[in-house]
């Protein structure tokens, strides 16, 4: 989910839809196209992609970002963006790409999830917050427009399961969008604070130990429903490390978290 501002609107590319707006699609084995999509991407990947897809495989955190994943730090940016390494063979194909299709098809990453939507957070109106956006942008290639089926919106995202997806990445990007200001200093991602901050939002296993095995919570005091969720959910968890990067990098007064001595 990209951050937009409102000025570059009308430069990105595809059909922008409202909540109702219609689309025709549908993708399925017997399409001439079917899994070309899943070939030499730029797929991003959230951290609740990464949860997800690391559970799915059965394997940590730690190992996921080791074995399957480029981290990258584009310009104007200070976090860096988390992209899925794609196989080593000619064609490039999605590591999770099979000859019957996508082996964590029911884990599969909010991009594929939303594809061939396209979705955004708008910003710069004037005393409003960000603003989803979607935009119907189909590969030349994709042959899945040609079919009949229609869609809302709405419809796609109830049909695909991609509403939690949606609402995970939403929270991310709304933090993310934060890091066009450096708060690093001259260390850049070098810095301790910035591999914690990375930690936190990608690697829930190492932020689960960081949390209740560690001091962090004789420094930290988290609102007791948070932390009881967050012990047993690790998306849950999850959402505990964006509050505390919002805290920790930023100084920011956050409902859930305080350095002791405050009050939640």
């Amino acid at each position: 989910m990209k951050s937009i501002q409102i000025d570059e609107l009308h430069r990105l590319p595809g059909r922008q839809l409202g909540p109702k707006d219609t689309f025709t699609f549908r993708c399925h084995p017997q399409i001439g196209c079917f899994n070309r999509c899943c070939r030499n991407l730029n797929l991003f990947l959230y951290p609740y992609d990464v949860l997800r897809l690391k559970k799915s495989l059965g394997i940590s955190s730690d190992a996921f970002i080791d074995r399957h994943v480029d981290v990258v730090m584009r310009e104007g940016n200070f976090f860096p963006d988390v992209l899925l390494k794609m196989a080593e063979n000619e064609e490039r194909t999605c590591p999770f790409l099979t000859r019957t299709g996508c082996r964590v098809y029911p884990d599969r990453p909010d991009a594929c999830r939303t594809f061939p939507l396209e979705l955004g957070l708008l910003y710069g109106q004037e005393g409003r917050g960000p603003e989803r956006v979607c935009f119907f942008r189909p590969p030349d290639f994709c042959e899945g427009p040609g079919d009949p089926t229609t869609w809302t919106l709405e419809n796609w995202v109830a049909d695909q399961r991609a509403e939690r997806y949606h609402r995970m990445t939403a929270q991310w990007a709304e933090l993310k969008q934060r890091f066009t200001v450096n708060p690093w200093g001259a260390s850049g991602m070098e810095n301790p604070k910035a591999k914690m901050a990375f930690m936190a939002a990608y690697n829930v296993d190492q932020f689960r130990e960081f949390v209740f095995g560690s001091s962090f919570l004789k420094r930290y005091r988290v609102a007791p429903k948070v932390l009881k969720t967050a012990k047993r959910s690790d998306s849950a968890l999850m959402l505990l490390g964006f509050s505390w990067i919002r805290c920790f990098v930023w100084g920011e007064r956050v409902a859930d978290i305080r350095l002791r001595g405050g009050s939640l």
